[in-house]
C-alpha cells in the first residue's frame, strides 16, 4: 500500500494511493501516528481498504500532500552514510554510523516551500531514503530488523551548512529548522519496494541533476542501521530513521552552491515517488 495525508496544514486526512490515484480513507478513523502503527493498524487499513474497493472517494486534484505520517517520536538521521559523500565532504569514512536527530517541528509536506532560516547563507540539499518503524524496537538483532520496519519513505534532510559546522557543538542545530524534513509524498509499506539495496535516488536543483545515487552504495545497511540505533534508544512505531545521502550536496562543490530563494528542488526514489519544494 501507499500512505498518504492530506489537506491543510495541522488539519490533515488520511488516505491511500491507488493506481495513481489517491483516495479518502477518512472514514478508517484515526491518524498515521504511533498509535496507529502500533495496533496493527496496516493491516487493519489493508483490510478496510479491500472492504471499500470501489467505494473510496478520490481526494480532489491539487490538493495539498502532508507528509505520509504525523509527527513522529524521533527523526532520526544518519551521517556520511554513503563513501562518495564523506569524501566530498572531505569527512573520515565512519567505523560506526553517525546518528543525528532532526526537530519533529521540521517536518513538512512533499511539495511544501522550503523556508531559509533567518541569517542563514548555506543552506543545502539532501535526497534521502527513509525507513519508518512499525513498532517498539529495543536491542533489536540484525537478522530480525525487517519485522520493525513499517515501510519507506523519500526524504530531503534540507541542512544549514553553517549552522550545522560552523556554529560549534553538534550538527541538529543545522538541520532541525522548520521545513528541513520534507517527506513523500507517500510511504511505500515494504512489500511495495522489491530490494531496498537497489534503489535509486537523484536531486535537481532548477532542473539540473546535482544527485544520482543507490542504496546499494550505502556504508551500513538498513538492517544493520536499525540494529545499531536500537542499541542506544528505543524506537517508537512511527519513528523514522533517514539513512544518508549520496555525493552531489552543495557542500561538496568547489565553490559550494547554496539554495537561493525562488530555486526549485525535485527529488525521487524508485518506488517511492517524487517530491518538489520551491525555495523562498
Amino acid at each position: 500500500m501507499k500512505l498518504i495525508r492530506y489537506g491543510d496544514p495541522g488539519r490533515e486526512q488520511i488516505g491511500v494511493q491507488l493506481d495513481g490515484i489517491n483516495y479518502d480513507v477518512s472514514a478508517f478513523g484515526g491518524d498515521y501516528d504511533e498509535a496507529f502503527f502500533a495496533d496493527n493498524g496496516l493491516a487493519r487499513l489493508e483490510e478496510f481498504v479491500k472492504a471499500n474497493e470501489g467505494k473510496l472517494i478520490p481526494v480532489p486534484e491539487g490538493t495539498r500532500l502532508g507528509s505520509p505520517i504525523a509527527r513522529p517520536s524521533k527523526i532520526l538521521c544518519i551521517g556520511l552514510n554513503y563513501r562518495d559523500h564523506a569524501e566530498e565532504t572531505g569527512a573520515i569514512i565512519p567505523a560506526e554510523p553517525i546518528i543525528f536527530m532532526k526537530s519533529t517541528t521540521s517536518l513538512s509536506g512533499p511539495y511544501d516551500d522550503i523556508i531559509i532560516p533567518k541569517n542563514s547563507t548555506k543552506t543545502d540539499w539532501e535526497v534521502e531514503f527513509g525507513v519508518v518503524i512499525s513498532k517498539k524496537a529495543s536491542y533489536v538483532d540484525e537478522s530480525t530488523a525487517f519485522d520493525y520496519v513499517a515501510g519507506y519513505v523519500l526524504h530531503n534532510d534540507v541542512s544549514e551548512r553553517e549552522f550545522q559546522l560552523e556554529r560549534g557543538g553538534t550538527w541538529d542545530k543545522g538541520k532541525g529548522c522548520d521545513t528541513f524534513a520534507p517527506l513523500g509524498p507517500f510511504l511505500a509499506t515494504k512489500d511495495e519496494i522489491e530490494d531496498i539495496d537497489n534503489v535509486r535516488l537523484w536531486l535537481t536543483v532548477n532542473g539540473k541533476t546535482y544527485q544520482d545515487g543507490n542504496t546499494r552504495n550505502l556504508i551500513f545497511n538498513v538492517p544493520y542501521i536499525i540494529s545499531y540505533v536500537s542499541q542506544f534508544m528505543t524506537l517508537l512505531p512511527g519513528d523514522v530513521i533517514s539513512t544518508g545521502t549520496p555525493a552531489g550536496v552543495g557542500l561538496g562543490f568547489k565553490p559550494p552552491i547554496y539554495l537561493q530563494p525562488g530555486d526549485v528542488v525535485e527529488l525521487g526514489a524508485d518506488g517511492l515517488g517524487v517530491s518538489r519544494q520551491t525555495v523562498r
